[in-house]
């Protein structure tokens, strides 16, 4: 027998309420818009070659990078209009000021930000695979991915590390900084291309540092980059997964890689058995708090969006399958943490974007 499905009318918007949402559209829609310029203004050089605060006509910009006229107009107009380039009317030129260089154009400033639109763009470009990812329930692995993700994540994290890792971070953790100064034996697990290795392998050479990731090529990307930096004697890169690195460590770090993995437990309980008897495990993990209220904020609202297209689905891929997602807040780390048998788990250092926490056995 079949029955009618009623359905019910929702009632009718509040003009003024809706005229808010749609005005938050509106911005919202601008900052969609204007990732695609952002990176192609990087990809380009037009950043860059803006990079002085000299007030540039289209035409002397277009000559600089080798583009055109026509198409650099527009996109400055575009940029100017979005706030991110400065322009004149006076003289009808364009320029940058000190924190649009710093935001843009200045690849070692702590405010860079160009990489933050490279990762958001693999959203765009991978949302297929997550759509059907919704619908089966298998996930998405992190090397499934479009390959701006792992360029633009090193890009996104690596000015907080070259501000935070060497000056704060390491500090906060009990006894460390005198045994890296004296030699210690370092593991950094799921390194991706290196960024926060090289931080450490540079402010201490006497220290071993070995950067495990499970993605073949983003290790390979890691070992040129060690290189460039200069740091090819104290630092070595291997293919390994969490659960399977080998050797002793002195410290182990995990940067904003912990709850991207099927069995963070399993992850927990091998670095565990990998530590010196008196080692200490560093966990750095995107800042949030433990209830959902908590983190329905400015930052809550990227994470949210990466945890849901990347995050969770690289853990839905794994075995296991946990799916702690990128907010899982302090609480539940430390449960994962303790399930690992670890006996002392704590909150070290935060900054907006990421929490440290110290584990030891």
């Amino acid at each position: 027998m079949q029955t009618d499905t009623l359905t019910t009318q929702s009632p009718p918007p509040d003009t003024d309420k809706l005229n808010l949402l749609l005005g938050q559209m509106v911005g919202d829609l601008g900052a969609i818009a204007s990732g695609a310029l952002v990176i192609l203004g990087d990809r380009l050089g037009l950043y860059r070659a803006m990079r002085s605060g000299e007030k540039l006509s289209p035409a002397e910009l277009a000559r600089r990078t080798g583009t055109r006229e026509r198409y650099v107009r527009e996109w400055l107009s575009a940029q100017a209009a979005a706030g991110y380039v400065s322009y004149d009317a006076a003289s009808n030129l364009f320029s940058l000021t000190p924190e649009q260089v710093a935001v843009f154009a200045d690849e070692d400033s702590p405010a860079a930000m160009a990489g933050a639109f490279e990762v958001l763009s693999s959203l765009w470009l991978d949302e297929p695979k997550v759509a059907e990812a919704f619908r089966s329930g298998h996930g998405v692995a992190w090397h499934d991915h479009s390959k701006c993700l792992f360029s633009g994540t090193e890009r996104f994290f690596r000015p907080g590390y070259n501000v935070n890792l060497v000056d704060g971070w390491l500090p906060a953790l009990d006894g460390v900084v005198a045994r890296l100064e004296a030699g210690a034996r370092v593991a950094d697990v799921g390194c991706g291309h290196g960024a926060s290795t090289i931080v450490m392998a540079k402010a201490f050479p006497r220290s071993q540092f070995t950067g495990f990731d499970y993605h073949e090529a983003s290790i390979e990307r890691a070992r040129a980059a060690a290189a460039e930096a200069g740091v090819a004697d104290n630092t070595r890169f291997e293919v390994a997964p969490a659960k399977s690195f080998t050797g002793t460590y002195d410290l182990v770090a995990f940067f904003d890689c912990l709850h991207d993995m099927g069995d963070p437990v399993g992850a927990a309980a091998h670095v565990r058995e990998r530590l010196a008897p008196d080692g200490t495990w560093m966990i750095v993990e995107p800042f949030a708090g433990d209830r959902l209220a908590d983190n329905l904020n400015p930052v809550g609202r990227i994470y949210y969006a990466a945890s849901t297209m990347v995050c969770t689905p690289a853990s839905l891929a794994q075995e296991v399958g946990l799916g702690l997602g990128a907010q899982a807040g302090e609480s539940r780390l430390r449960q994962v943490v303790t399930a690992g048998g670890f006996g002392s788990f704590r909150r070290a250092a935060e900054t907006p974007f990421n929490i440290v926490f110290e584990a030891r056995p």
